[in-house]
């Protein structure tokens, strides 16, 4: 009897074990490396993953379960789980014919016609490494591809063959890129631009794709940058700053620029292989983006201020001018008590990858750096704006984190109405003496309520009299509103940052904790004066939105940038000293009742720079003056990277000034302004520019 309920005990102890979840890692290449975005599911449970960037995954599964592999363009791969818990895979290309796809011409085709001479195989393969998930949507049984017959303006059409008298819309991917649902974009897509397209029918295209493509999927490759097929972004319009004539106009008055979203934002462009708009490069804020080596403020002001001149190393007929602030830095438990509302966007809109999922890691990350005498508040916002968190001390991380990770995304966007919301509630719990900052994360699709750029400026305008700072951070591709959240960022005297990647996140909650939530000075203007005796001409690189009238200067109720804790600054101009011939400059006809000779009292002097700026709860500016003198000297390591990447926007904006340099003087330039670079961030622009110099 013993015996038999040891044997009893040792099965059912096997049973157990053998129905335990195991949870299995790898990696899936193939011949050339790491394979992203493959698809893993196992059949004895509900779980399926994807490889990451590379080819790295997790799933649960129980011993003698099957994982299913499966990638476009690579042979289906089964495995067995057995005793391992890591099991890496390499996957073989299928060079087979994938489908069938009939091509037919121009014009009303009856269904007997789909098959014949007319019908042909598309049987090159093209890899599409986009990580292709749950985010498809959409249904096909067939397909009928129509091309003019040499007629301009004849779009080809694409749908369904089977659904010829349906409303059914078949599923698009473009290069990787799931086609919206309804997007009428992939009608315009020009013959000429199609490599291939590939036909996935059911029940392949559910193995394939998942649920979402029960009835199939059309695959459509296409040469050069067409990720863009479901592209909404709006970026406010900028126009170049041109040459000015000192002995005309010898101010140039700006407000500083401490936003950084333009340099991620471009960063993520050139990965993603997309087209860059010219509206999208706002050189200040990739040169900004950057750490300068600028000293420590030692007196009653919180920043300091550097100017040198150097010759310009793309035009040896100018100068280049650079002036830089660098703002005081406090240590963590240095700062003030902050009372901080985040208000995040958990609209429709936001349920792709590297939006609410990605801003709720992020999140992640600021909330650890709290402190017991900090508190956060929650309001989201999509139809309808709520509280989901109440005022809650820094020091209970779990209930924040938990409140963070119950967000899901749906619905249509009030982002006026969340505005509000978050405002009233950071006022209500004001702390004097305090950082008072709202947090919007948001892709900026705002469709309900308060939803335009004048509309949410002039919203913004209220609230900031509330003495409550506002930071927005821009999450996502495709329908990003680079130009709303920048006017948020600026009417509501706080900073603008983009977040494509954790390490991005890192950065901005990381490294530059203290100034992205805490201002130490606010509406920072610059006016520089030019000797017209020693410069002829002058222009300045970018800052082309951030411009200001000559009197805004003095005028203490005209809005300006805000400087953080620890920011630094820097601004570029081109200088054409006198004497120097330039095609740049144009012939302006002479004044007749106005001298503009050039004083002879400043000989030594090449410009006067002028700040003013207000302490955070003050409201009257005070104003700071610096001279440089007429001295050239060689460039130093930080100036070489900062011309390289003003550079650089130049020769993405294709501007008129760059005088033909090319990208090898660019990454020349970058090379030698490398410097020490700890982080890594001067050695990715590098490879920024080498890709982006292959691509265009």
């Amino acid at each position: 009897m013993k015996n038999l309920l040891f044997i009893l005990c040792v099965i059912v102890c096997s049973i157990q074990a053998n129905a335990q979840e195991l949870t299995i890692t790898g990696t899936v290449t193939d011949v050339t490396g790491p394979l992203p975005g493959v698809n893993i599911i196992s059949s004895g449970t509900k779980y399926g993953t994807t490889t990451d960037f590379d080819g790295l995954y997790t799933i649960k599964a129980r011993k003698g379960d099957t994982l299913a592999y499966t990638y476009i363009g690579y042979k289906y791969k089964e495995v067995v789980v057995k005793d391992s818990l890591k099991i890496d895979v390499v996957l073989e290309e299928d060079n087979a014919t994938l489908e069938e796809v009939v091509v037919v011409a121009y014009g009303t085709t009856s269904r007997k016609s789909y098959t014949g001479s007319n019908v042909r195989k598309v049987t090159k393969r093209e890899k599409i490494q986009n990580n292709i998930s749950s985010q498809l949507t959409g249904n096909v049984a067939g397909v009928q591809v129509t091309k003019g017959a040499k007629k301009r303006g004849k779009p080809i059409q694409i749908r369904g063959v089977s659904s010829i008298n349906t409303n059914n819309e078949p599923l698009y991917i473009v290069n990787g890129v799931p086609a919206k649902e309804g997007n009428r974009a992939i009608y315009k897509i020009k013959p000429s631009k199609i490599t291939s397209i590939k036909v996935f029918k059911s029940p392949k295209a559910r193995v394939l794709f998942g649920d979402s493509a029960k009835n199939g999927c059309i695959v459509i490759t296409t040469k050069g940058y067409t990720n863009t097929i479901n592209y909404d972004e709006e970026y406010a319009k900028l126009s170049e700053n041109q040459f000015k004539k000192a002995t005309l106009n010898p101010l140039s008055t700006f407000s500083i620029d401490v936003d950084k979203a333009g340099y991620s934002n471009v960063r993520r462009m050139i990965n993603n292989g997309d087209n860059i708009p010219y509206d999208a490069v706002k050189i200040e804020e990739m040169v900004n983006y950057f750490d300068y080596d600028y000293p420590q403020p030692t007196d009653e002001h919180p920043f300091s201020i550097a100017t040198d001149v150097a010759k310009t190393p793309w035009n040896t007929q100018t100068q280049l001018v650079r002036i830089g602030l660098q703002g005081k830095e406090y240590l963590n438990e240095e700062l003030p008590a902050s009372n901080l509302t985040f208000l995040i966007d958990v609209s429709g809109s936001m349920e792709d990858h590297n939006k609410l999922p990605l801003l709720i890691s992020a999140f992640k990350l600021l909330v650890h750096q709290l402190r017991e005498k900090d508190k956060v508040s929650i309001v989201v916002y999509a139809g309808a704006a709520g509280v989901v968190l109440p005022p809650t001390n820094g020091d209970q991380k779990e209930k924040i984190i938990n409140a963070l990770q119950k967000l899901e995304a749906g619905g249509s966007t009030a982002g006026g109405q969340g505005i509000k919301l978050a405002y009233k509630l950071a006022e209500k719990n004001f702390k004097k003496n305090g950082n008072n900052r709202v947090i919007l994360a948001t892709d900026g699709d705002f469709n309900v309520g308060a939803s335009s750029d004048t509309a949410m400026e002039k919203l913004i305008e209220k609230k900031r009299a509330s003495g409550v700072f506002l930071s927005v951070l821009g999450f996502g591709m495709g329908n990003y509103k680079d130009s709303k959240l920048e006017t948020l960022a600026d009417k509501g005297n706080g900073n603008h940052a983009y977040i494509d990647t954790m390490q991005e996140a890192q950065k901005v909650f990381g490294g530059e904790f203290g100034g992205t939530l805490y201002t130490i000075a606010k509406d920072v203007k610059i006016q520089v004066e030019f000797n017209p005796a020693k410069v002829q001409a002058y222009r300045l690189i970018g800052y082309e939105n951030r411009l200001l009238a000559d009197e805004d200067f003095v005028d203490d109720t005209k809005d300006a940038g805000e400087l953080g804790s620890g920011h630094r600054v820097t601004a570029l101009y081109e200088v054409i000293p006198v004497g120097v011939k330039s095609d740049y400059l144009k012939e302006v006809s002479p004044l007749k009742y106005t001298n503009v000779a050039a004083a002879d009292s400043y000989t030594d002097e090449l410009f006067t720079v002028k700040f003013r700026y207000k302490k955070p709860n003050e409201d009257t500016s005070i104003e700071m003056v610096h001279i440089q003198k007429n001295e050239e000297t060689e460039m130093s390591t930080d100036f070489k990277f900062a011309s390289a990447v003003a550079l650089f926007g130049l020769k993405l904006r294709k501007s008129q000034f760059t005088n033909n340099a090319s990208y090898t003087t660019v990454i020349e330039l970058a090379e030698q302004g490398r410097g020490e670079d700890a982080q890594g961030y001067r050695a990715e622009f590098i490879r920024l520019v080498n890709a982006a110099h292959k691509e265009l």
